[in-house]
């Protein structure tokens, strides 16, 4: 019996799984790393000492008791788009600048739309630009490293990287491509040539195919580093969260999940092409596929901040327990009454992404009193991300996206409070799977379309029927829709005075 391998590269962390020709899960294997941010809404990882390293690592791993030449294909994912400049050795040339959690270039961002017009952007792109686009990222990198850019020979994404160091082959899958606004075309399917003087011509570019693709196979270089076999098929792989959408059971119009991890992720399957203003409207994963996407600039990375500031006698007392500190910080907050007791967060600690789409947005707790204490700021942690979860729920409904299905992935998944808080806001019924691998089992599976074990992306469900679900409480909801009320009208009174208050805060 062969072996599919499935590698995805994350934010914080990296994880890969085997399973057999039956989808059965082998082996799986994680390695953490950390994320640089040299100034404030900076966003960057070395593409070497992360990305590669972390897949060599783990291959080497899930190779270290498996039968290596029995690997079937491989399917690579990681976190998308990101912005890599490398030279005619394949060799970065500097850190990558992440996805939309960088904010730096927001000034290209508005010089790009009074060159080239939004509507011209949105008609061929199917979307604005905003901080999650490449194309003001590149032309950051264009205007203040000048030097660098003219050794430039391509500019890859992390997936395209990983590829490439596989392969040798400069490639990226059309899902990904599209986040590279505005220089790929979403009519055509084809980088724009004419924006070859303004941004960066085609040929810097990687090679778009169908995510499923063989992109090439496993070179001599990459199986001494790696030890899979020379010859072995390499798909071209896709964004980490289209992964975990596959990984979770996605697989038709009308499946939608959530991904609560560092970051928050939205993704729903359409048949047919949307056109949100808000969010972001992409083809997906194989032909005459679509799909609606959006995401917000913290989830996990929230409670992370919280924990790493003001849990220390929580950290302590989970070691001493054997714990983890979230439990801890969790069971407390249960014990707080939905609504925090009148305290409010707005979770833009990052800036936000949809339906926003505001780098200078900057987090707020409104309703401080001295009164509260550590847990009820947690628990309005949690609860602020789920109204933005619901506001980007409202949106992709708006579009008619005829939701059938919300599954919940991700990290945040472990957390009872959360899901419960969730499922409550936006009064759905949630699924999560039982087992929880995430992108890299996706990866195994697109591995798999690429050899024909499914025809297309459809067949997949037939392996997905292991759910927990979880019900919204109807008195929850009807107590949360006061504070959403308030969630989404505070904003708008005070976002000129906190864009005030980020321009203090980047000088």
């Amino acid at each position: 019996m062969g072996y599919f391998l499935g590698i995805d590269i994350g934010t914080f962390e990296s994880k890969g799984c085997i399973v057999d020709e039956n989808f059965k899960i082998l082996k799986t294997a994680k390695k953490s790393h950390s994320l640089r941010t040299p100034k404030p809404g900076w966003a960057e990882h070395d593409a070497n000492e992360i990305w590669w390293n972390d897949f060599v690592r783990l291959s080497r791993e899930l190779l270290s008791d498996i039968d290596a030449k029995k690997i079937i294909a491989v399917g690579c994912s990681a976190i998308a788009p990101t912005m890599l400049p490398v030279d005619k050795n394949g060799e970065p040339l500097r850190p990558a600048i992440l996805y939309g959690i960088d904010t730096r270039a927001s000034s290209e961002i508005e010089d790009l739309e009074k060159m080239l017009g939004k509507k011209w952007i949105r008609e061929r792109c199917w979307n604005d630009l905003s901080s999650q686009s490449v194309g003001p990222k590149i032309l950051w990198f264009k205007r203040n490293e000048p030097h660098l850019f003219e050794k430039t020979w391509k500019i890859m994404t992390a997936t395209s990287f990983i590829v490439y160091k596989l392969t040798k082959q400069v490639v990226i899958d059309f899902y990904t491509a599209a986040a590279f606004t505005p220089l790929f075309n979403l009519n055509t399917l084809k980088w724009q040539e004419e924006l070859s003087e303004v941004l960066v011509p085609p040929e810097k570019l990687p090679f778009p195919m169908w995510t499923a693709s063989i992109a090439g196979t496993v070179t001599k270089e990459a199986y001494l580093e790696t030890g899979i076999p020379v010859g072995t098929p390499v798909i071209v792989g896709t964004a980490d969260a289209a992964a975990e959408f596959v990984s979770a059971g996605g697989s038709a119009p009308g499946d939608f999940m959530i991904m609560i991890g560092t970051t928050i992720f939205f993704i729903g399957m359409l048949s047919n092409p949307p056109k949100s203003e808000k969010l972001w409207n992409s083809v997906f994963l194989e032909p005459n596929s679509y799909c609606l996407a959006g995401g917000m600039a913290t989830g996990g990375a929230l409670t992370k901040w919280f924990r790493d500031n003001f849990a220390e006698r929580e950290i302590a007392e989970a070691e001493r327990q054997n714990l983890d500190a979230y439990e801890i910080l969790y069971k407390e907050s249960s014990r707080i009454p939905p609504g925090s007791q009148g305290l409010l967060v707005l979770p833009y600690f990052s800036g936000e992404r949809t339906p926003l789409n505001d780098p200078k947005a900057r987090g707020v707790i409104a309703g401080l009193t001295i009164s509260h204490g550590k847990y009820h700021i947690y628990r309005a942690l949690l609860e602020g991300v789920a109204f933005g979860i619901r506001h980007n729920f409202e949106e992709m409904e708006k579009e008619r996206l005829n939701i059938s299905r919300v599954i919940a992935v991700g990290g945040g998944t472990k957390n009872p409070l959360w899901l419960d808080i969730i499922s409550s806001v936006i009064d759905r019924e949630l699924l999560v799977p039982k087992v929880t691998i995430g992108a890299s089992f996706g990866d195994t599976l697109l591995a798999a379309i690429s050899q024909k074990v499914f025809r297309k992306l459809r067949d997949i469900s037939r392996i997905f029927n292991d759910y927990k679900i979880i019900q919204p409480d109807n008195y929850l909801h009807q107590v949360y829709n006061k504070y959403y009320e308030i969630y989404r009208n505070i904003w708008n009174s005070i976002r000129n005075w906190v864009h005030k208050l980020a321009d203090f805060g980047r000088e």
